[in-house]
This record gives C-alpha cells, sequence and structure tokens, in this order.
C-alpha cells in the first residue's frame, strides 16, 4: 500500500471531520423527528410554544423540576430583587407561622434603630410596607405578608434571621416564575442557593418537617 503524503492525509482527515459532523447534525434532526418535531430549535423550553406536548429529554425535564431557594443557604444579599427577570421579582418573602413568635419586637419588622414600635413607615425595616402587622392580644402581634408589594429584597428575612427565629423565608413563587431554564438569579446568587426541585414538592422552608407516614403507622 501507497504511503499517503501531507496533502493527501490532511484531505482524508477534513472530509473525516466534516462526514462526522453531517452524521451528527442528522442524528439531532432524526432525534428530534423521531420525538415529534415539537422542538424549536434555537428556543428555550419556557418560552416554546409546544413545550408542553414535546417528550424531548430536556423539556420533560424542564416540565418536572422548578426553580427554588434554599433558606438554609440563603445570606439575604439582595440580589433577588435585582437579578429577576420578572418586576417584581418572582422570589418573595414567606412567613413560616409554625415558627414565629409573634413578637411586639419583631427584628423583621421593625429597623434596628427605631425609637417607637409602631405602624409608621419611618419605623419599618420593609421598604415598600409589604408587612403587615395586627395586634392578637398582649404582648402577641401577627405578621402578614403583602406578596404583591413584596420585591424580594429579604430586609425582613435578614433582620428575623439575626434578631428573631428566622420565620421569615425567602422562596420561590410558582405563581410568578416562568420557571427560565437558566435562572438569572441562580446565576448571580453568591451562596449557590438555587437548584431545581421536583415540580410536585416546590418549596423547601426550614421549621417545617415533612411527614414521615411509616412512623405514624407503626
Amino acid at each position: 500500500m501507497a504511503k499517503q503524503n501531507r496533502r493527501e492525509f490532511l484531505n482524508t482527515l477534513c472530509r473525516g471531520t466534516i462526514l462526522t459532523g453531517l452524521a451528527a447534525a442528522s442524528g439531532v434532526l432524526v432525534f428530534r423527528s423521531m420525538a415529534g418535531g415539537h422542538c424549536e430549535i434555537g428556543t428555550s423550553c419556557n418560552s416554546c410554544k409546544k413545550s408542553g406536548s414535546c417528550d424531548l429529554p430536556e423539556a420533560m425535564l424542564f416540565r418536572q423540576t422548578v426553580w427554588q431557594l434554599d433558606p438554609a443557604k440563603c445570606i439575604h444579599c439582595g440580589r433577588c430583587a435585582e437579578n429577576c427577570v420578572m418586576s417584581p421579582s418572582a422570589v418573595k418573602v414567606v412567613h413560616v407561622y409554625a415558627m414565629c413568635g409573634y413578637c411586639d419586637l419583631c427584628g423583621g419588622y421593625l429597623k434596628p434603630d427605631t425609637q417607637t414600635i409602631s405602624t409608621a413607615a419611618e419605623n419599618q425595616l420593609c421598604p415598600t410596607s409589604a408587612i403587615k402587622r395586627k395586634f392578637v392580644e398582649d404582648p402577641f402581634y401577627e405578621y402578614t405578608i403583602d406578596e404583591p408589594l413584596c420585591i424580594g429584597c429579604a430586609k425582613c428575612a435578614k433582620g428575623c434571621d439575626a434578631f428573631g427565629n428566622g420565620s421569615l423565608q425567602m422562596q420561590v413563587r410558582h405563581d410568578r416564575c416562568v420557571n427560565c431554564n437558566e435562572c438569572a438569579i441562580a446565576r448571580h446568587c453568591p451562596a449557590d442557593a438555587f437548584s431545581r426541585v421536583p415540580a410536585d414538592k416546590p418549596y423547601l422552608l426550614q421549621g417545617i418537617e415533612p411527614k414521615d407516614e411509616s412512623k405514624q403507622k407503626s
């Protein structure tokens, strides 16, 4: 067998590379065709009109999982308010009432240097007055979140975590989140607190232990 010169060798190599690329592209097209031709090439799952009926692996994974924030990792940096594609942010503060002490002096409601415990705007920690305070009985007060006003700044969660028991926690609210393929907040989160979780268990809240059915039956 005659030896190939350098030029013949390079020509053969180039032809092989091109054929391999064409084969790979054909494979992708065949795979998409086998999936029913639903996938719109170059379109992300969250904006694709056919994602609901698409059976491609990436689309199926997209439908089965959602983005969520782990309160155990959250450092209350405020970037949830700045980086979400939604305005205001889809990340809101959630009140875990099972952990709340119903305190008169609430670190998540009042500014640390406030001189008067009252509902006056200048005494409130929240910049949009999204937390409502209601007297229950002496000395207890109930705090509720007006979610449309919440911008996800995490100031109340930070104050509650520092001076209370951490009952105010940040969570992605799925009635507002558009479930982007790549979450803009997750990309900028310094604590790596965002991850995809099963869609049937979309919330991660501290202080609420999941029920163990095996223990209940025993």
